[in-house]
């Protein structure tokens, strides 16, 4: 079984994974397959988990390759804190994809808080559509990732050092100066 950790970025993927590591039956990584195209990008091995925000962005190309047959977590992170986290990434990577490319620059006048509850939103209402009808889905808030991350645990039948995962956790990756 394939597991994705659907996501909108700034919302502890980085920190999953990490606890993910400790899992023995799964291998588990971050944005591994970000710079390929085609099927490439989508040749996730068996029993992998894969936390990759960029995936919200290709959503019909993951239902073509894993439909229903791999487990999705929707890992979400308090709406106004996650929107604080981009709103201070606001020139580079997505938030610049998405005022550049989605909004083709017409955003001047607008704060980056603005525009950051915008792409939330848009990512937000995308997972949603594409989890709708599918069979395996695990909603996972960051705010709550302990009993969550627990769930998940079982949810898989994960094996591994529980111990381990849970004191990711209590550290934090990747965070936003």
């Amino acid at each position: 079984m394939n597991i994705f950790i659907l996501n909108s970025g700034r919302c502890g993927s980085t920190t999953f994974i990490a606890a993910c590591q400790a899992i023995k039956n799964f291998s588990a990584a971050h944005e591994s397959r970000i710079h390929l195209i085609g099927e490439a990008r989508y040749a996730f091995p068996p029993h992998h988990i894969e936390a990759d925000n960029r995936l919200s962005w290709s959503l019909g190309r993951l239902d073509r390759h894993f439909g229903n047959r791999a487990y999705y977590v929707h890992l979400q992170r308090q709406n106004e804190s996650c929107a604080a986290s981009f709103a201070k990434r606001s020139h580079f990577g997505i938030m610049r994809a998405y005022r550049e490319g989605l909004l083709l620059g017409g955003a001047e006048g607008l704060s980056d808080h603005a525009i950051a509850l915008d792409y939330l939103d848009t990512i937000e209402s995308n997972i949603h559509l594409f989890l709708r009808d599918k069979s395996h889905v695990l909603p996972f808030q960051l705010e709550h990732a302990s009993e969550d991350f627990a769930k998940f645990w079982h949810w898989i039948g994960a094996t591994g050092d529980y111990q381990q995962a849970v004191a990711c956790w209590q550290q934090r990756y990747n965070a936003s100066d």
